[in-house]
């Protein structure tokens, strides 16, 4: 894994201004390019030509998705920046179609994804508390998963033949944010999965 394209998907609100997840964007290059990685950003603010960001996807070993949650998924401009590139890379860059064929119309639907060596690895801040997951007492997620709630960008990513890494989560973070603690797990996670290709100078 050599390659990393990472999506900031923040959008700016007046009550989340997106500094947590432009903190978070900035470690994560500072550390792949420190650690020998070769790297592009792509935020949901910057104009963006669509086949340009289908080669990104191309080029890439590892595409890393930092994004809030807002209203249990992704922001309204990474959603439609979903809907133009990957629309448009089911043509035939990201995937033959969906992988059904005349002679089986009925089966094998969404295997036919060409990114088969391509991994990829959530990165996701929430207001919820990590205690609102897996616990079938909590009243909104019933025992789900933060996995779990995010199946539909699993199910995008893995259409394509993408394979996931674990999952990343900074929770509670408007009204009980725990930060700096954030930071050194984030920091962590990077390692476990990315491990340095060259000595830090």
């Amino acid at each position: 894994m050599k390659n990393i394209f990472i999506i900031n998907a923040h959008e700016y609100y007046p009550f989340a201004e997106g500094k947590l997840n432009n903190t978070l964007t900035e470690k994560a290059k500072k550390y792949f390019e420190e650690s020998g990685y070769n790297v592009r950003v792509r935020t949901m603010q910057d104009e963006y030509n669509v086949e340009e960001e289908i080669e990104n996807h191309l080029w890439a070993d590892v595409v890393f998705l930092q994004s809030p949650v807002n209203w249990m998924g992704h922001p309204w401009s990474f959603k439609k920046y979903a809907d133009v590139v990957y629309t448009t890379g089911m043509m035939g860059k990201l995937c033959n179609n969906d992988g059904r064929n005349a002679e089986e119309p009925k089966k094998n639907y969404g295997t036919g994804g060409n990114l088969e060596n391509t991994k990829y690895m959530l990165s996701l801040t929430f207001n919820a508390p990590k205690e609102a997951f897996d616990d079938k007492n909590e009243y909104l997620f019933g025992g789900k998963s933060v996995d779990d709630l995010f199946f539909p960008t699993h199910m995008n990513f893995k259409f394509f033949g993408m394979k996931p890494l674990e999952t990343f989560a900074c929770y509670d973070v408007m009204k009980n944010p725990n930060i700096e603690n954030d930071f050194i797990r984030f920091e962590n996670h990077l390692k476990q999965h990315f491990p340095a290709l060259v000595e830090k100078v």
